[in-house]
């Protein structure tokens, strides 16, 4: 078995920090691991072989003491390994191997892969909430990455602290975690950590979310409020109507729906979010909103995207859609047009909001959480709605629908109090 210890290094200048080392011995052979740990002299504690965890950088040294033991740990697991399999190594093939694992089982550089794969499946909307969690856990840990195996329950637990200390709503909190869950149980499939379920004791759920929905009468009073005199407004009120009109469609795949996905009366489109395939009948109505935009000459059904990432770039990496090349330039321009169209339309739909005197302001999102409500007034089958708005689960729609009817329970507390 090799001997692996922890070392000090003081600077060769004073005042200034030295450098902790790993030592490997082998068969006699000494090697030394660098690292980039680096603590003042009297922060170490030669007889232990240890960092003194004390004064105003305790917080930087209790960091680094537990990467450095992390690194130990892995480098015995790999030695542990070789002599269970009577395998000849040295001690250069051991940090060789170190090495290796350690960049493959970074949890930084991992979801780092896992975003990069999604953006290659045309998961961006994915890869940026992916993006945003890893910014996110980026910032608890102070720009330290950790190894898979050591997301322990201790550290989700400190992470839901942190959120919680600055004001994280629970259901922030629970999408951040599901999203650290899938990446952990991805690592796990692959084989790059074992599953030691970190998750048991921190908050995953969803809680009910405030209502969004708005009645059918309201979606009528805004179908038809003039906004003639005002284009930017009355663009807001035609991608919602356009939403409610398609069982809540999200404003994402609404721009980048194209031409060719209206087929014989039948619009067929994919969820980015999901890749489900949807078909929609086309109505009267729909029609009206896109014929309402004859200056759209792209391939684009609706002018959200006004100019598409059409071009030719020999050393950027490019792809086919629809028969179009696409260059990653182009992709990135046609994602900040559809970012900037979803502010832009959010906002002028709070100033509707303000003209038609709603306690809660108008987004796109309510615009689907209508249409699920209206479809459950009529007492829609659940399945049903589920399928309508492309839910991979009814359970999911049971979360819009939660607190949609509130309306009922109040009319019955108050058939109650009416007794006394």
């Amino acid at each position: 078995m090799a001997s692996i210890k922890v070392k000090f290094r003081p600077s060769a200048v004073e005042g200034k920090e030295g450098s902790i080392y790993i030592q490997v011995i082998h068969n006699r052979v000494v090697r030394q691991l660098g690292t980039n740990y680096k603590v003042f002299p009297d922060e170490w504690d030669e007889r232990t072989g240890t960092i003194i965890v004390d004064g105003n950088r305790s917080a930087l040294l209790s960091s680094i003491k537990e990467r450095y033991h992390w690194d130990i740990a892995r480098l015995k697991k790999i030695a542990r390994e070789y002599d269970l399999e009577q395998r000849r190594y040295t001690a250069d093939e051991l940090i060789a191997a170190f090495q290796h694992l350690s960049e493959e089982t970074s949890l930084f550089s991992f979801m780092h892969h896992t975003i990069a794969h999604l953006k290659q499946l045309g998961r961006e909307r994915t890869s940026e909430t992916y993006t945003a969690t890893l910014r996110s856990f980026s910032s608890f840990r102070d720009g330290q990455d950790v190894p898979l195996d050591g997301i322990t329950s201790d550290l989700m637990q400190l992470y839901e602290a942190y959120l919680k200390a600055r004001g994280v709503r629970m259901n922030s909190i629970s999408f951040y975690m599901r999203i650290m869950r899938a990446v952990y149980n991805r690592a796990v499939e692959k084989g790059l950590t074992q599953q030691n379920h970190p998750f048991r004791h921190v908050y995953t759920g969803v809680d009910k979310t405030v209502k969004r929905a708005i009645p059918i009468k309201t979606v009528k009073a805004l179908k038809n409020m003039d906004l003639s005199m005002r284009p930017s407004l009355d663009f807001a009120r035609d991608m919602f109507m356009f939403s409610f009109y398609t069982r809540g469609m999200s404003f994402v795949d609404m721009a980048y729906l194209r031409k060719t996905d209206l087929q014989n009366g039948i619009l067929t489109y994919r969820r980015r979010k999901t890749g489900q395939q949807l078909t929609i009948k086309w109505e009267p109505c729909m029609a009206e909103i896109v014929a309402k935009y004859p200056e759209n000459q792209t391939d684009f059904l609706l002018p959200i995207i006004k100019e598409q990432g059409n071009g030719r770039n020999s050393e950027s990496h490019q792809a086919c859609l629809n028969g179009r090349v696409v260059t990653d330039e182009g992709k990135a321009n046609e994602r900040r047009q559809y970012d900037s169209a979803l502010h832009l339309v959010n906002y002028r739909l709070k100033d509707l909001s303000t003209l038609l005197k709603l306690q809660r302001p108008l987004s796109m999102y309510v615009a689907r959480h209508s249409w699920a409500s209206a479809a459950k007034a009529k007492n829609v089958p659940l399945s049903v709605i589920s399928e309508g708005m492309g839910h991979d689960s009814e359970a999911t729609t049971q979360i819009y629908l939660a607190s949609l009817e509130t309306s009922v329970v109040d009319k019955a507390n108050k058939m109650i109090l009416g007794l006394l």
